[in-house]
C-alpha cells in the first residue's frame, strides 16, 4: 500500500499555489547555480521530472557533474539521498536489502540503500538484469517486497539513473520496459566556453557554496497534486496524444520519416508524460494552462528513448533527435 503524506494547500487558491510553485523553482535554480555552473536545461528537466513523480535516465560522458547535480538537488530540496554505484557484481539485496539476525536470534529487514528520497544509480547499465529488475517495482509501485513482506518507501521516491554512452564493452544495456519508466532520457553536452571557465575559476578556488533547505517532501508532494490539477485544452491533449501516435510506424498518423526509419514507437506511457511534463513546464514558467510549445519542450527528453531506430536510419547516420523534430 502506498504510503500517504497528509498535505496541506498553504495557498489561497490554486492560482496563487502554481505563482508559488514558479517562485520555488526561480529559488531552487538560484540556489543550484551556487553549485552547478550550466546545464540550465538539465536542471530544468530533473526538477521537472520530480515535480511530476517521474523518474529520469541522465546521459553524458565523464566528468559533467552528472552526481554532483543529483546531490545538489537532493540538499536544496531538504531530502534524503543515496547513491549506489551499479558493478557487475552487484547484487538485488545490495540495493533494497536483506534478512540479519540481531542479538536474540531473530531476523529482521535490514533496509538496502534504496530507502531514501532520491536514489542515484550511477551508471545503472554496467549491471546485470537481474539487479537491474530490482528497480523496477521500486520505481513504480513505490515499495519492494522481501521474503512476502512488502515495505513501503519513503515519499517522494525519485530514481536518477545515469549511463556512461562512450564506453560499452562489459555493460547490460537496460531492457525497453525498464527504459519505458523513466519520464525524460536527459542528454548531459559540454559545457560552453564561458560556463567553463567559470566553473573552473569556482572549483579550485577556496572556499565551499552553502546551500539553503528550499522546500520539504511535503511542500513537494503538494506541488505533485496540484500539477496534475492544472487544466489542459483538448487541442493541446489532442496534439500530445497525436505525437505519441506519430512515432508508431505502420499507424495511420505515422509520416513518411518514422515508416522509414524507426522499427518500433512510443508506448501509451509517453502521451502521459507529455502531457504531464507540459503541464509542468508551464506552470514553472508562470503559465496557468500548458500549449503546443510546452508538449514541444519536453517532447526529445520524452521520446528519445521510445522510438527504436531500423538499420536504415542506423547505416544513414539519422539520430533519433533529427526523427523527433521532424515531427512538430
Amino acid at each position: 500500500m502506498e504510503q500517504q503524506i497528509p498535505v496541506a494547500n498553504p495557498y489561497a487558491d490554486d492560482v496563487a499555489a502554481v505563482d508559488g510553485l514558479a517562485e520555488s523553482y526561480r529559488r531552487l535554480t538560484g540556489e543550484i547555480g551556487k553549485v552547478i555552473v550550466g546545464q540550465n536545461d538539465v536542471i530544468e528537466f530533473v526538477l521537472t521530472s520530480i515535480f511530476c513523480d517521474g523518474h529520469s535516465l541522465l546521459v553524458g560522458v565523464p566528468g559533467l557533474a552528472k552526481t554532483l547535480l543529483v546531490k545538489t538537488i537532493a540538499d536544496v530540496l531538504d531530502l534524503s539521498f543515496k547513491r549506489i554505484q551499479f558493478t557487475p557484481d552487484l547484487m538485488p539485496s545490495d540495493i533494497i536489502g536483506s534478512e540479519v539476525m540481531n542479538e536474540s536470534r531473530q531476523f529482521y529487514f535490514s533496509k538496502g540503500p534504496i530507502f531514501a528520497n532520491i536514489i542515484l544509480a550511477d551508471e545503472i547499465n554496467r549491471t546485470p538484469p537481474k539487479t537491474q529488475a530490482a528497480l523496477l517495482e521500486a520505481m513504480q509501485e513505490r515499495n519492494v517486497t522481501f521474503a512476502g513482506e512488502m515495505h513501503p518507501l519513503p515519499l517522494p521516491f525519485f530514481v536518477l539513473a545515469t549511463q556512461n554512452p562512450i564506453e560499452q564493452e562489459g555493460t547490460y544495456p537496460l531492457p525497453e520496459a525498464q527504459l519505458d519508466r523513466f519520464m525524460f532520457n536527459i542528454q548531459l553536452d559540454y559545457l560552453s566556453s564561458d560556463e567553463e571557465l567559470n566553473m573552473v575559476k569556482s572549483t579550485t578556488a577556496s572556499g565551499k557554496a552553502e546551500l539553503r533547505k528550499i522546500i520539504s517532501a511535503r511542500e513537494i508532494i503538494f506541488f505533485q497534486q496540484l500539477i496534475r490539477k492544472i487544466p489542459v485544452p483538448d487541442n493541446v491533449m489532442n496534439y500530445a496524444v497525436t505525437l505519441a501516435r506519430k512515432t508508431r510506424p505502420g499507424q495511420p498518423e505515422a509520416p513518411a520519416v518514422i515508416n522509414d526509419y524507426v522499427s518500433w514507437g512510443a508506448g501509451p506511457r509517453a502521451s502521459q508524460f507529455l502531457v504531464l511534463g507540459a503541464k509542468c513546464h508551464a506552470a514553472l514558467h508562470g503559465k496557468y494552462s500548458p500549449d503546443k510549445d510546452d508538449v514541444q519542450a519536453v517532447a526529445t527528453a520524452v521520446l528519445r528513448h521510445r522510438i527504436i531506430r531500423n538499420y536504415k536510419a542506423e547505416a544513414e547516420g539519422i539520430s533519433i533527435e533529427q526523427i523527433i523534430s521532424q515531427l512538430f
